[in-house]
């Protein structure tokens, strides 16, 4: 399971329906956002591991300045959206192969399981939705983004 994380001021996502009309389905404060690939390998242990990881990740300033405070600490949202590119491999040629992404039918639930296991932490999350159009803005905070694997 794969994550690019991003400390951020505000972020959203929006979905547009087949009929051109948009939807707002997440947004978020000062917190993080989460852009989630899944893997054939991945499985239920994976999706808790990751949502520990993404929740006590200390990338939030102490008093000193100092990247020391998690989202737990905090008290800081959650938005998490799926991203099937993520595992795109760009080694050979010019068009990405994502044959390393798990299939939607497979990586849906381990995503939703993130989701669940950082609401059982503590944390506030809103999210994506799952094989639709979304749009995603933000307002990266630092700028401050990490890779981070389970």
């Amino acid at each position: 399971m794969r994550g690019l994380v991003q400390r951020v001021r505000s972020a959203s996502v929006t979905v547009t329906h087949p009929d051109g009309e948009q939807e707002l389905v997440g947004a978020i404060g000062e917190g993080l956002c989460v852009l989630l690939g899944v893997t054939h390998d991945d499985d239920d242990r994976a999706a808790r591991a990751m949502a520990a990881k993404l929740w006590n990740l200390r990338v939030f300033d102490d008093a000193d300045g100092v990247m020391n405070l998690s989202a737990a600490e905090l008290g800081r949202p959650v938005l998490v959206v799926s991203q099937f590119t993520l595992y795109g491999d760009t080694r050979k040629g010019r068009r990405p192969s994502y044959v390393a992404a798990a299939r939607p039918e497979v990586a849906e639930p381990l995503v939703e399981r993130v989701v669940a296991e950082l609401r059982s932490l503590g944390a506030t999350v809103a999210t994506g939705r799952f094989r639709t159009d979304m749009a995603v803005e933000l307002v990266n905070d630092g700028p401050v983004t990490l890779l981070v694997e389970t």
